[in-house]
């Protein structure tokens, strides 16, 4: 299993339309074979700011799901939206179980 946090921070004028495009990239997502969650949020201290926290079965499942034309769309997006490099993290999960 595969955890993916990506985060943005976006240029304040275009927070709504980086929304916009994330949303288009989370319904895509969410159907994909191998994605177990997709999640992105707003930063609450930052309106700017959001972090996705992706799930996926394994690396396939990951690079269907970087691979959908929403990706591409908001990638190329990106030099005109954020205010900074993106950031990601790969976590390789073992083992999991729920939290209590």
């Amino acid at each position: 299993m595969l955890i993916e946090r990506f985060r943005i921070q976006c240029r304040p004028e275009k927070a709504d339309q980086a929304l916009a495009a994330l949303v288009e990239v989370a319904r895509a997502s969410r159907g994909i074979d191998g994605v177990i969650h997709f999640d992105i949020g707003r930063d609450i201290l930052d309106p700017n700011t959001f972090i996705a926290t992706e799930v996926f079965v394994d690396r396939a499942a990951l690079d269907r799901q970087e691979s959908i034309p929403e990706v591409h769309k908001i990638m190329g997006l990106f030099p005109d939206l954020l205010a900074g490099d993106p950031e990601a993290t790969i976590f390789h999960v073992s083992s999991h179980g729920p939290a209590a």
